[in-house]
């Protein structure tokens, strides 16, 4: 093939992240303009809130306390740890007491019936609540009076199979959490949104996962992914299969990230793409095309004038830095995003270079255990023997 050849089929690839940038863009106006004016239904039926717990968070006693502060007529929160020595637990009872309005209950111990300590302790929890609706959500997670409202909503519709939610960030400092928050929000989001736009949502995030008591018995409880790297994946993944929708709350969560190292943010993100890779081949394969630096470095390099190369720049920036702007600071208005958009470039360079770090490793490490994933299934190596 002549060279020009190559280098225009180069030059028309490198508009694919160009593209991804201004659909999401598109999506992003089309879905927060209105929910920006939405009201939340008065549909409130009693909900359990489950929180597998496993170590101590940043500011772990807020994020609980947001839970006990929601403006619900009725509710129940669970707590689940591994066992006695789990440095939360003191953290929960103070939880318990200053809160003595609320049902609150803490659950020590759960089954091994899986390699996810986290799904086990899902089990449990399912198998301990009062009510059919089960909202799931991770221990570093923080929420507003609004936010049970907002999810139980739209189980007022019964083709809704689970619901989640869009998360904004609050970092405690240091270069790895700056970087690491500073975008996170932003990729699921529009990963989200676009997925809502092309062929509807069929994941939950871990921010937020909820459903009933009767879809999940459908798929066979969390039994049935007790094994699996990526539940939140694989719940909406499996429940969207039977037909039903997944939807998005009104209000998006904060997720709250500890202080990180560069070194724990590349590791972190290095586990995320691994699992992704796993789960969603074709997915991870994809992101090729959302690398906008990567192509417009390339771009610029073989453009037949510099004119061109110029455009290409340009337009990388201008619209890498949109889709901060609009779905980052506009949309979710993420306070780290307002802050640190600047760090858009630095941040793709870093993904980039995970990514394809990521072809070469099946082990990943989490919360101090180490695991293979194959085919999207924890496998422990040595005394890893959970998760979450």
């Amino acid at each position: 093939m002549h060279s020009s050849v190559i280098r225009d089929l180069l030059l028309l690839f490198a508009l694919g992240p160009l593209t991804y940038y201004a659909l999401a863009i598109a999506a992003a106006l089309g879905y927060f303009g209105p929910r920006k004016k939405a009201n939340v239904s008065q549909y409130t039926p009693p909900a359990s809130i489950l929180k597998p717990v496993r170590g101590l968070d940043r500011d772990a006693y807020k994020n609980f306390a947001s839970f006990c502060s929601l403006d619900y007529p009725e509710h129940e929160i669970l707590f689940c740890v591994s066992d006695v020595s789990d440095p939360t637990i003191p953290v929960i009872e103070k939880i318990i007491d200053d809160f003595p309005q609320r049902q609150i209950r803490l659950l020590v111990g759960s089954r091994e019936i899986g390699a996810s300590s986290k799904v086990n302790k899902l089990c449990r929890l399912v198998s301990e609540a009062k009510y059919d609706l089960l909202v799931v959500s991770d221990s570093d997670v923080r929420v507003g009076p609004n936010y049970l409202r907002s999810v139980a909503s739209h189980f007022a519709d019964p083709r809704v199979g689970a619901v989640t939610a869009l998360f904004r960030s609050d970092a405690a400092g240091g270069v790895g959490a700056t970087l690491d928050a500073a975008g996170s929000a932003v990729e699921f989001a529009t990963a989200a949104l676009l997925a809502q736009r092309l062929e509807g949502i069929r994941f939950t995030l871990g921010a937020t996962m909820a459903t009933t008591k009767a879809r999940l018995a459908e798929i066979g409880g969390f039994e049935a992914i007790r094994n699996h790297y990526v539940d939140d994946h694989e719940l909406g993944h499996r429940i969207a299969a039977l037909g039903y929708s997944i939807k998005l709350a009104q209000d998006p969560v904060l997720l709250v990230y500890p202080r990180e190292s560069l070194r724990q943010f590349i590791l972190h993100e290095l586990r995320w793409t691994i699992g992704l890779r796993n789960v969603r081949p074709g997915g991870h394969a994809a992101l090729a095309f959302t690398f906008g630096l990567p192509w417009t470095i390339l771009a610029a390099l073989l453009a037949p004038t510099r004119e061109i190369a110029g455009l290409y720049v340009v337009a990388y920036l201008f619209l890498r830095y949109a889709v901060y702007g609009v779905v980052g600071i506009w949309g979710l208005n993420d306070p780290v995003t307002r802050r640190w958009w600047a760090l858009a470039p630095v941040r793709d360079a870093i993904q980039f270079g995970v990514w394809i770090m990521s072809f070469f490793s099946n082990k990943i490490s989490w919360r101090g255990l180490e695991f293979q994933v194959k085919q999207g299934l924890l496998i422990p190596i040595a005394n890893g023997r959970h998760s979450k």
